[in-house]
């Protein structure tokens, strides 16, 4: 089974750790520290990847079984590096012993999820038409410039175009099957109204101005509509673990 909706997270995260990198380079003092920061920014960081990379496992082994469906190392560990990096960017280490359980957790409960999501989206026959996945492939493509820079970043991660096209077509299988489930209903002006005030209320304190309401009033909408799903999936998830016959194996 090929890992779902994690690789691209990943590639952001490391992405924006890059670009930190760099921000941090350009915030040091000129003097003679200057030359001993990035020096020991790169050593920090070298040490945090080599702690986070003893948390992979052997990519063969069977992490867990989902109504006896394998799931291995090597999905585990691509999801893996998505939750450490979820964890990192709500300032958490994931290699301290707390930190450590709860991404082992997460990673686990991250597969189970997809998992019984997929199996339920192909038992209903939703299908991913190949002008659909094209289309994807297309736009992350453009994200990062054009084929070739994307097939650097990919090789990367140990990833060719075909594995991407299958995990495109898993995600959007995963997206038709959401909005099969947990179809977002409409959302009140007066929802979109109060959260506007309340997120503006909260700017405010922090010396921040949001644009009005009529600029944002989508973006919004789409908020709440999320919000909604995420609930509706949530529940229908824990219907189809107490149904599901899974084993946890690590």
């Amino acid at each position: 089974m090929k890992l779902k909706k994690v690789l691209m997270p990943f590639m952001a995260g490391a992405l924006a750790l890059g670009l930190a990198a760099c921000g941090d380079k350009e915030k040091a003092a000129p003097d003679e520290t200057k030359q001993e920061v990035p020096g020991k920014q790169k050593e920090s960081a070298e040490e945090m990847q080599a702690k986070l990379a003893e948390q992979q496992v052997d990519k063969n082994k069977v992490v867990a079984l989902v109504n006896g469906e394998e799931l291995t190392g090597e999905d585990y560990n691509a999801a893996l590096t998505s939750v450490q990096g979820q964890l990192q960017q709500m300032g958490q280490d994931p290699t301290s012993k707390e930190g450590a359980e709860q991404v082992k957790a997460q990673t686990l409960d991250t597969l189970v999820n997809q998992t019984l999501i997929l199996q339920k989206a192909k038992e209903a026959d939703i299908k991913a038409s190949a002008s659909e996945i094209d289309e994807e492939y297309s736009s992350i493509e453009k994200q990062f410039g054009n084929e070739k820079e994307m097939k650097k970043v990919l090789e990367s991660q140990g990833v060719d175009a075909k594995t991407l096209k299958e995990q495109i077509a898993d995600s959007i299988l995963f997206e038709k099957y959401i909005e099969k489930v947990a179809p977002a209903g409409k959302v009140a002006t007066k929802e979109i109204k109060e959260y506007y005030d309340q997120v503006a209320s909260t700017s405010k304190e922090a010396g921040q101005e949001l644009p009005p309401l009529e600029e944002v009033e989508k973006e919004i909408e789409g908020v709440i509509k999320q919000q909604q799903q995420q609930k509706l999936m949530m529940a229908h998830i824990e219907e189809l673990k107490a149904a599901a016959d899974i084993e946890l194996k690590l």
